[in-house]
């Protein structure tokens, strides 16, 4: 009998593999967020506060588990691959693993979040290997607030990355968050970077996650309507830029677009597509809801799979790959099945997710 955080679900051993991802709702699920870490060269204080603690390398998936269950979600209909962290690149061989991913048979595209501080010396491999795009996160352009919000001072750094990433094929994302008392009133500056090279900057709403509970965020409403009095002409992007949901704009006299993502104001899970699969093998749902199937029990055999009513690792062993295979499809199906309507990020006390955002995946 499998099970989700608790709630059993024997109806769910009914489905086929061969059925399409689409949930309860309606919505195909084509799309897979990874964490690959939980590590990070950074602490961001909405994301990795300085005293969290980190779990163990052996309880994070290697990449060959990871392989295994992009190779399984891939036959089932993902086709599109996000790779986040933690900071990705500060695990070794991340480029590698992109590439390895990219082969699988029915990945259209794999694409990559960072900070972007490893980001320049990575680039040349990363791009030899199949990365489609890259998003850099980036909060502030003032060299002292960067170190204050991130506890390094990397900001010349981060800014060669973007330059250099910028000029490749690749195509290129900035990812702000604007916090209250700290870089609200850089919204103007941030935006002129899709005036300056051909990349198009995104503006997030600080979700209540983890120590983003504690922080307060810009509305992207508020937001709008400062793009709109200090650039009258903006005109709504009609473009697709990616598989996430942000709405674009076009201001004249830039190279890129700007985009916001209104996750509390602008709720957009009619359309949500995606999963999320942490480092530590737990695939997601919604990231505002605790529950999860762990796939890592799948691929290891621990005692939780056979509760689950899943083979355990010496009979799999025996049967070999296919049936560890089946297991992982079957267990996918079931974390597509088990997506709400939507979230409840504007509701606190509905949020049960308890982790960090970089134990969960950005």
């Amino acid at each position: 009998m499998p099970v989700l955080s608790g709630l059993y679900l024997p109806e769910l051993w009914i489905w086929k593999v061969s059925e399409q991802m689409k949930d309860v709702f309606g919505r195909t699920i084509d799309y897979l967020r990874i964490s690959i870490t939980d590590r990070c060269n950074l602490r961001c204080r909405y994301c990795m506060p300085e005293n969290l603690s980190l779990v163990s390398m052996r309880e994070i998936l290697t990449y060959e588990e990871i392989e295994q269950i992009c190779r399984a979600a891939a036959e089932l209909g993902i086709q599109k691959i996000k790779i986040t962290g933690g900071e990705p690149l500060v695990r070794r061989d991340c480029p590698q693993l992109i590439g390895k991913l990219k082969r699988i048979p029915g990945i259209t595209q794999v694409t990559l979040t960072t900070n972007g501080i490893l980001l320049e010396k990575a680039l040349p491999e990363l791009i030899a290997q199949g990365l489609d795009a890259v998003n850099i996160s980036l909060d502030t352009l003032d060299s002292n607030q960067y170190e204050k919000m991130t506890g390094k001072r990397e900001l010349q750094t981060v800014w060669k990355s973007l330059r250099r990433a910028a000029d490749s094929s690749l195509r290129v994302k900035i990812n702000v968050v604007l916090q209250k008392g700290w870089n609200e009133k850089e919204w103007l500056q941030l935006a002129e970077i899709s005036r300056r090279y051909p990349v198009d900057v995104r503006f997030i709403e600080l979700m209540p996650i983890g120590a983003g509970k504690e922080a307060e965020g810009i509305s992207q409403e508020e937001l709008l309507q400062n793009l709109h009095a200090q650039f009258p002409q903006i005109r709504k992007d009609t473009r697709i830029h990616g598989n996430g949901p942000a709405v674009y704009y076009r201001i004249p006299g830039f190279q890129g677009s700007i985009g916001l993502i209104s996750a509390i104001h602008g709720k957009f899970c009619q359309s949500c597509n995606r999963l999320r699969l942490t480092s530590q093998g737990k695939l997601k749902p919604c990231l505002c809801f605790a529950e999860s199937v762990d796939l890592r029990k799948i691929l290891r055999g621990e005692e939780e799979s056979r509760a689950a009513g899943m083979k355990p690792r010496e009979e799999i062993e025996t049967d070999g790959q296919k049936e560890i295979r089946e297991n992982l499809r079957q267990a996918i199906l079931i974390a597509v099945r088990q997506k709400p309507p939507g979230h409840e990020f504007g509701i606190r006390e509905q949020v049960t997710e308890r982790l960090p955002m970089v134990q969960i995946g950005g």
